[in-house]
């Protein structure tokens, strides 16, 4: 990624270089996870930020709130452990997880008391960014509405809707019109349907700068398309892959590269999991003053 070779796109209302780019899975996926697990979060946060940048990025005995990282989780993989993390460590956004509750239950689903629960964690841990049920393709729109709305009335705060496609233009002017933050989903498992509805990207960030509205890309980390359109938040699973296919990234400063394992060596699987949390993390802190 470099911003200096292809400026951003800027939208009328949102001129500032801030992009959040947040880990997706940073607890529950990959080899890395048992080291959330068995150390004490302050602990934890320093064997991940550890090299990550000046010693100022790092966390402290005393958990110093500053050195924040940037997590999107599911509802489906939270666990009791991830509570101080939540609380004090991360930068956190709450995904609803309809979709694997969803396939791990094949007799049917009480939405309503699924809504509940999700509501009830919400509130014990005062979270404060968190998406709707965007269950569309299985419930049908109406009543991912009415889903919604108990939702936001068991919290008191507004949701992030979630636009697809099947809701068409004027809804996501109508979502831009009705709430402060709203997310582009449907393109983490269908690349054609990304780059399908990736040429109107200019047409969603400004309807939703002229609001002054902020959006999500819901697994959206080209990292061309990053210089080009002003999200305001991102999220990817990305780190995960290397430790899983056999590479390593590396942060060069402006971009995320990887470098493949030489032949016949075998990595460490856990090692190489912190390695690349640790790098995406320096490309979410270079992402947050610069794209």
């Amino acid at each position: 990624m470099n911003v200096y070779l292809c400026a951003p796109h800027t939208y009328k209302g949102l001129t500032e270089a801030a992009m959040d780019l947040y880990i997706a899975g940073a607890a529950s996926a990959g080899n890395a996870s048992s080291v959330w697990k068995t150390n004490k979060p302050a602990d934890a946060m320093n064997i991940f930020l550890a090299g990550t940048h000046a010693e100022k990025n790092r966390a402290n005995s005393q958990g110093d709130f500053a050195q924040r990282i940037s997590v999107l989780e599911s509802f489906y993989y939270v666990q009791d452990w991830m509570d101080p993390y939540i609380q004090k460590h991360w930068d956190f956004l709450l995904d609803s997880g309809a979709f694997t509750f969803m396939q791990a239950n094949t007799k049917g689903v009480d939405w309503v008391e699924y809504v509940e629960r999700y509501a009830a964690y919400i509130n014990r841990l005062n979270i404060a960014h968190f998406f709707e049920l965007d269950i569309d393709a299985v419930v049908g729109l109406r009543k991912v509405e009415e889903l919604r709305t108990i939702l936001e009335r068991l919290t008191g705060k507004q949701s992030i809707p979630v636009w697809h496609h099947s809701r068409g233009r004027d809804y996501w002017q109508r979502m831009c019109d009705e709430y402060k933050y709203v997310a582009i989903g449907g393109m983490v498992s269908d690349v054609k349907y990304r780059n399908r509805i990736e040429p109107l990207f200019p047409y969603f960030l400004g309807e939703a700068s002229k609001r002054r509205t902020k959006v999500h890309g819901l697994g959206y980390t080209s990292l061309v398309g990053l210089t080009k359109y002003r999200f305001h938040s991102v999220d990817s699973t990305a780190w995960v892959y290397g430790n899983r296919s056999g590479f390593i990234y590396m942060f060069n400063g402006k971009t995320i590269t990887k470098i493949s394992a030489p032949a016949g060596m075998q990595m460490k699987s856990k090692a190489v999991a912190v390695h690349n949390f640790r790098e995406w993390v320096k490309f979410q802190r270079y992402a947050k003053d610069n794209l």
